[in-house]
């Protein structure tokens, strides 16, 4: 059995649509599938009935953009076996949905009037069923010519958030996140077991004593942003709180920042069964 923990699809920052991705599981052996768009499971329903015609087992999933406010860090958080359109995640993440979308819409702006010759139109062609990611943009700008790729020095120019003393970038525009506290709270009310997306990226390792007493269940251990120290560091977090492991490629297709492909990282079928016992009773 082949399992695949992390995947994203056209629904968010993919660039696979929902029956393109389940087509390449299936080519790649995967048994076991998580679908974790960014912030929505609004292709979730369309995944699980493709699942049971292709014979892969699909788990509800999200992957919510948040921040850790008390630490000033980014923090993803995954849900996995959620309800599908839950009102919890609905009413916490569709704000989150229009400010990025406005965002987004303002950075097309800052570079159109910068010279760069791409329109609104342009991208959300690239964005299929989701909103507009940063990825999208700069779809638009290597099909326009002006990179060669879409994790170029260009989209370093244009939006860095500056962090680490660089320089923000140019089209930057800040969105403001969801508390990743708030976050751990609407999975479990959705029904579903939350585990911290690949916790060394972002450095959010010190937060995890206080967000397992909010409802913490798991955490990521391998990830392509992770190298073997940081799993180790993470694989003993995780033991001394007693946490679901889990790990994946984080897969975006085209707009992947990693080469890993789908199914590479696969936690083995124990991750999946420790999860579905972490799934809280009694939610509706």
């Amino acid at each position: 059995m082949s399992v695949e923990l992390h995947c994203h699809t056209t629904f968010s920052d993919g660039s696979l649509s929902v029956r393109e991705t389940l087509a390449l599981a299936k080519k790649k052996g995967v048994t076991h599938l998580a679908i974790t768009d960014h912030d929505t499971t609004g292709g979730i329903e369309t995944a699980v009935e493709l699942g049971h015609s292709l014979e892969i087992e699909i788990i509800p999933g999200i992957e919510i953009s948040a921040y850790d406010f008390k630490r000033r860090k980014r923090a993803h958080i995954l849900g996995y076996y959620v309800q599908p359109e839950h009102e919890a995640l609905k009413k916490l993440c569709s704000p989150l949905i229009a400010r990025r979308q406005e965002a987004s819409r303002k950075m097309v702006e800052i570079l159109s009037d910068t010279g760069y010759k791409i329109t609104w139109e342009q991208v959300l062609h690239y964005a299929g069923e989701g909103g507009v990611f940063k990825q999208h943009i700069m779809h638009a700008l290597v099909a326009a010519g002006y990179s060669s790729n879409i994790f170029s020095n260009l989209a370093q120019t244009l939006f860095s958030r500056g962090e680490q003393g660089q320089p923000r970038g140019i089209a930057y525009i800040p969105i403001t996140y969801i508390d990743a506290i708030e976050a751990i709270q609407a999975i479990r009310s959705a029904g579903g077991v939350p585990v911290l997306a690949h916790p060394g990226q972002y450095d959010n390792l010190p937060a995890v004593p206080e967000w397992v007493n909010t409802g913490l269940e798991g955490l990521e251990v391998q990830h392509p942003a992770h190298d073997t120290e940081t799993e180790q560091q993470v694989a003993s977090l995780a033991q001394s709180f007693k946490l679901v492991t889990t790990s994946g490629s984080d897969f975006h297709g085209l707009y992947g920042e990693h080469s890993f492909s789908l199914g590479e990282k696969n936690p083995s079928i124990e991750s999946v069964q420790a999860l579905k016992k972490k799934v809280p009773r009694g939610n509706s």
